[in-house]
């Protein structure tokens, strides 16, 4: 049984790395946008975002072991996403600015034999910043494809006050204490 990522994110195929885990990585199918407008509940959307990419994944490789994921922002009940330009991410950010957020990271991973599914909530309070600041990160980091509009894992860390996170590797977006779990259980060597 092959092990699968059910993504093309740079940021997730980085972190399952760490795990010294051989893994191929394929593009799911899946129209995220239909089903943004459809369901409201954060929690509820990441994680049928996260089942649909490995479901669309394990169709094409049945007999394969295959994690999928998604990360979806939650602030005072407005769902943000990836902004995909300069100005939707400045409106992002000066939302964020000074608030107290919720990044949920969803990861499904699936196999013909059985569906296990973990939810990650991070509260994030983002300490106040100017339109100055703002423009600034933005175009240091071009955070366009990253939900919320910030990255942890470079320059995005100073945007922050405050982090409570049980799995923090979540934040970036592939949960990877509960992911080596996972995998030990089912055969594969982390070790």
């Amino acid at each position: 049984m092959n092990l699968i990522l059910a993504s093309t994110s740079p940021y997730r195929k980085e972190q399952l790395e760490r795990l010294n885990i051989s893994f191929g990585c394929h593009s799911p199918n899946v129209d995220e946008e239909q089903f943004k407008g459809q369901i409201m509940d954060p929690s509820k959307l990441a994680s049928t975002l996260a089942r649909l990419k490995a479901e669309s994944i394990l169709e094409r490789f049945p007999n394969d072991f295959i994690i999928g994921g998604d990360q979806v922002l939650n602030i005072k009940g407005k769902i943000l996403g990836k902004p995909l330009t300069q100005q939707k991410a400045i409106e992002q950010l000066s939302l964020l600015s000074g608030q107290t957020h919720e990044l949920i990271t969803s990861t499904c991973y699936l196999s013909k034999d059985q569906l296990i599914e973990r939810t990650v909530i991070a509260k994030m309070k983002m300490r106040p910043l100017s339109l100055a600041q703002i423009t600034s990160y933005i175009e240091l980091e071009q955070p366009l494809k990253c939900c919320g509009s910030y990255m942890l894992e470079n320059k995005g860390i100073a945007l922050f006050e405050e982090i409570d996170c049980p799995d923090y590797t979540a934040i970036i977006g592939l949960p990877l204490m509960s992911t080596a779990q996972i995998l030990m259980e089912n055969g594969f060597n982390v070790f």
